[in-house]
């Protein structure tokens, strides 16, 4: 069974109807979401006739938990007062575009999806296993905690996002733990395009990072007409990170130098 996992929409509902297409053609039986709908880009609500459509089950992010509460902040997980700065005008410009409907839909979404094919036990959550604000990086997670994630989850397969950054590790015993990236904007890597995740449990090696590119000028262009700040347009159309670059570890970071 072929699956795609995406992570963070953050508003960009042209990379998503862009996703889900890419996914369909690709022979996706069912396309998911990790979380995260909402933050940075422009017009949250233009997100939810997508998910409807493509009939995507969605996990509940904290930024989902947040608005969906109506809570004081997006429960991001920041440290530095910059990016403290740029996540409460991203969430207060989320908060007051989502619909009364929506945020009720936000509210409602589970903490975790897991299903079971091909024998083997898929965990899909937003940040990890046991928090949903906790950071996932390639270079700081070591192979014993995401082992203990698995024993203790009762999981084959586990697929997280939060971090924006996707990658994947086998594990032991023909387990894996893959962070499947973010849909809402580039991967600090110079390039426009976005990632998505295809978990093929057919597969030896069941997860695919799938490049997706869409009309991202067109993003940049509806972003600075909701004047949305400039730094996070400036992310849509050199690829780049202006903002959260605090939270990467240093081997991150340094992929990401442009």
């Amino acid at each position: 069974m072929r699956v795609a996992l995406l992570g963070g929409v953050y508003n960009n509902y042209l990379a998503l109807e862009a996703a889900c297409e890419d996914a369909r053609a690709r022979g996706c039986a069912k396309i998911y979401c990790l979380g995260d709908l909402g933050a940075f880009g422009p017009h949250p609500d233009k997100v939810f006739p997508i998910l409807q459509e493509y009939g995507v089950e969605c996990v509940q992010g904290n930024y989902d938990n947040s608005v969906g509460n109506n809570r004081e902040d997006c429960q991001c997980g920041y440290t530095d007062p910059t990016d403290n700065h740029y996540a409460h005008l991203s969430y207060q410009y989320t908060l007051a575009n989502t619909s009364p409907d929506n945020r009720r839909y936000l509210a409602s979404l589970r903490s975790e999806i897991r299903f079971t094919v091909d024998n083997r036990r898929v965990l899909l959550c937003h940040g990890s296993p046991r928090r949903v604000n906790e950071f996932m990086w390639e270079s700081t997670s070591p192979t014993h905690l995401l082992e203990r994630f698995c024993d203790d989850y009762d999981a084959d397969i586990i697929a997280v996002t939060h971090t924006g950054l996707h990658w994947q590790r086998a594990l032991s015993d023909g387990r894996w733990f893959v962070n499947v990236g973010c849909i809402g904007r580039p991967a600090n890597d110079g390039a426009t395009h976005v990632w998505y995740t295809i978990l093929d449990t057919a597969q030896p090696e069941p997860v695919t990072f799938v490049p997706l590119a869409y009309d991202h000028e067109r993003l940049a262009q509806e972003m600075e007409a909701e004047r949305i700040p400039s730094e996070f347009i400036e992310t849509i159309r050199t690829g780049y990170w202006t903002t959260c670059l605090e939270i990467l570890p240093a081997k991150e970071r340094k992929r990401g130098i442009c």
